[in-house]
Parts: structure tokens; sequence; C-alpha cells
């Protein structure tokens, strides 16, 4: 009997202690905020998923170097000058290089901001968005290039041509300089070993 007494009388106990707290922090005010509709203000310099200015970069690499990760991948090709389409960066200078491949992983980032500060000309920047989880992994495979693979093709092909046609001038050049008669300075010729020690 005494031990179903005693029994009663803690659940009793229990349940007014129970009470008695949740009065207590019934009137306090909440530390907890309703997420997705509520967020807390993250720092200016929170790491977050990486975006890309494409009108910024040159296609340096040094982002790809600087990740400790390889989640980013840079090619580029120079500017031919005799592309009809040339452009200009954000900062007013001619593009010299087209970027034809600019991919990220971002499933294998790690947030470092390496790649933020080796970017010499802050094509590439962390934000504070942090809501971008997905099913699958491709999901967080970026591709930033704008060209199309018909224009990248393009760009190197009109470079290659380029290059031909220079490659071309300079041995004309060089032809019509050896039919014109054109005397060659002869090399100086270094001074025999018993005459450098004489001297």
């Amino acid at each position: 009997m005494s031990s179903y007494l005693k029994n009663v009388w803690a659940g009793f106990y229990t349940a007014v202690k129970g009470m008695m707290i949740t009065s207590r922090h019934m009137f306090k005010k909440s530390v907890t905020i309703q997420y997705p509709d509520e967020k807390f203000d993250l720092p200016a310099n929170a790491r977050n998923k990486l975006v890309l200015d494409m009108s910024r970069c040159n296609a340096c690499t040094a982002c790809a170097i600087a990740c400790p990760v390889n989640c980013i991948t840079v090619e580029g090709v120079r500017v031919s000058p005799e592309d009809p389409h040339q452009e200009v960066h954000a900062d007013g200078k001619p593009r010299k290089v087209w970027v034809t491949r600019y991919e990220m992983d971002l499933a294998k980032c790690c947030f470092c901001g390496l790649c933020q500060a080796a970017c010499p000309s802050d094509a590439i920047k962390h934000t504070q968005d942090f809501e971008y989880s997905a099913y699958n992994k491709e999901s967080l495979y970026f591709k930033y290039q704008i060209l199309t693979p018909e224009q990248s093709a393009e760009k190197v092909r009109l470079l290659a041509e380029f290059k031909e046609k220079e490659a071309a001038a300079k041995a004309a050049a060089a032809e019509k300089a050896a039919t014109e008669g054109k005397p060659v300075a002869p090399k100086k010729a270094a001074p025999k070993a018993d005459e450098a020690s004489e001297q």
C-alpha cells in the first residue's frame, strides 16, 4: 500500500514540477526562430556558395591551382586579333583570353576561400547562399562558361589560323631577306683559351 501511495505522489510531484518549469519558460523571450520563414543574418564574410562573374574572369587558372580539393576546372584560348567578336572586361580593358570552360563541383568544395583570395580580378566570390542542397551530385556541378562548344571550337580555329598566317609571314620575310642578299652579321668568335689568358 505504501509503495502504491509513493508512486502516486511521485507521479503527481513530477507533473507539478514539469508544469512549473513550463510556466516559467512560457513568458520568457523565445530564443528560437521559425526557419525557413525567419532566418538569422549571416556575417558579411560568410563563406557559402561560390559564384563566378564571367565578365571579370580571364582564365588565368589561379583559382584552380589554389583549390586544395580540385573542384574547379578552367580552360581558355587566347583571343585572335582577327576575331570579329571582340569583348571588353568589366574593368574596361579588352579581353585577351576567351574562357572556353569553367566548371565547379560544389559537392567537393570545402569553402576554404583560397580561390577567392587567389583570383586577381575578383571574379569568384563566396555568397551568403547556403540553401542549395540537392538529391543528386549532378545538381551541384555548375558550368559557368558562356561560350557553347561550337563557339569554343571556332575561337580555337581562329587562333590556329592566325598563328599559321603569322608563321607564314615570318617565313616569307626571312626568305625575302635571303634572296635580296642582305648580309647576315657574323657571330663574333669567342677568344681562344690561350689568347684570353694573355689578355
